[in-house]
């Protein structure tokens, strides 16, 4: 079902706002991303759009992007500060208050954003991960995730032995993890520097997921771009101060909760759907968009068991084997086959 087809069905379905005594409130929403990026575009915006409409304009937003109210490892803190009524958190720059929800950032497990988004959700719904963001003095309404992250280099890496040295770019403590498993070592420098250390060889590679390389035109400075690997994720949550969710009607928390479940399904594909096109694009422009052979995935993948195991030994958390048990389990259910 298309995104639009989803919306009029939870629109349809709405309780109607008109004649009910809704208080118009207009919340602060505070986000990393520009408002040109595919998540904002296709995800955060869209939202916004479909919570005024479905509300009859009870529920407005003052949209800061491009972390103009915060930074992104802020703003967590800055909705429960009260700067912020809400938030796009990126889950993995606020690891010490969800450490938890650091399991999406596991490599092996994924292999679309769809799949990895209907886990996701899954797991915000009840369990630890909702209980771990809770806990954090906010309610989670709806989560995504990027496509599974890729190996960009200036040289093809397929084997461990192809990465025995090299400087990777990684995102978090989880994926510097993988790039150790894999003989490599783990860079973390924030995206929009990513160019510029690619350029100047300061990096070797670097872990990105292909529908956010656009942004950050990574595809001016790398020639290799594998499609098929699994070298962790990284989601997005979105987020209410609890008191403020609480705060509003039953109503309304309902609307803010459908509408989210429909946006994050729409944004996973919408992202698929574009790493497809992109694909295309880089092979027409010269670039080696590969696929790992069966050999080195499965060799890839024996390098990295251990990053789940030490993932869950490192938190030194008795809920941590549960998590990634239950995200195992998740992803063997959802077969969600990328469409490229």
């Amino acid at each position: 079902m298309t995104y639009t087809n989803k919306l009029m069905a939870v629109l349809a379905g709405a309780f109607a706002f008109t004649g009910l005594s809704v208080q118009a409130e207009t919340l602060r929403l505070g986000d990393f991303q520009s408002t040109s990026h595919i998540v904002s575009v296709e995800g955060t915006t869209k939202w916004m759009a479909a919570v005024e409409e479905a509300t009859n304009g009870a529920i407005t937003f003052e949209h800061f992007p491009s972390q103009q109210a915060a930074k992104s490892k802020a703003q967590l803190d800055a909705v429960n500060n009260g700067i912020l009524d809400a938030a796009l958190l990126g889950a993995g720059y606020h690891a010490d208050a969800l450490p938890l929800n650091s399991v999406i950032g596991l490599p092996g497990f994924y292999g679309s954003a769809e799949q990895g988004t209907e886990a996701l959700q899954a797991m915000l719904k009840e369990g630890p991960l909702r209980d771990e963001v809770l806990a954090a003095g906010v309610t989670p309404i709806f989560g995504f995730v990027l496509p599974p992250y890729q190996a960009l280099a200036k040289d093809r890496l397929g084997l461990p032995a192809d990465w025995a040295g090299l400087d990777v770019r990684t995102s978090g403590s989880t994926q510097a993890m993988t790039a150790r498993a894999l003989g490599g070592v783990g860079i973390s420098i924030p995206g929009p520097e990513v160019y510029t250390a690619v350029e100047r060889g300061r990096l070797d590679a670097v872990l990105f997921p292909l529908a956010s390389v656009p942004g950050y035109k990574l595809n001016e400075v790398v020639s290799h771009i594998s499609t098929n690997g699994s070298f962790g994720g990284y989601s997005f949550i979105m987020v209410l101060k609890t008191d403020v969710f609480e705060g509003l009607s039953a109503e309304v928390q309902t609307q803010l909760v459908e509408l989210g479940a429909a946006t994050a399904s729409h944004v996973a594909q919408a992202q698929d759907a574009s790493v497809a096109g992109l694909i295309e694009e880089w092979a027409a422009a010269g670039i080696d968009t590969y696929q790992f052979t069966e050999d080195e995935l499965a060799t890839i993948s024996e390098s990295l068991v251990a990053v789940s195991t030490d993932w869950a030994e490192r938190l030194d958390n008795d809920k941590a084997t549960v998590v990634l048990e239950a995200y195992r389990s998740l992803i063997s259910d959802l077969q969600i086959v990328p469409k490229h």
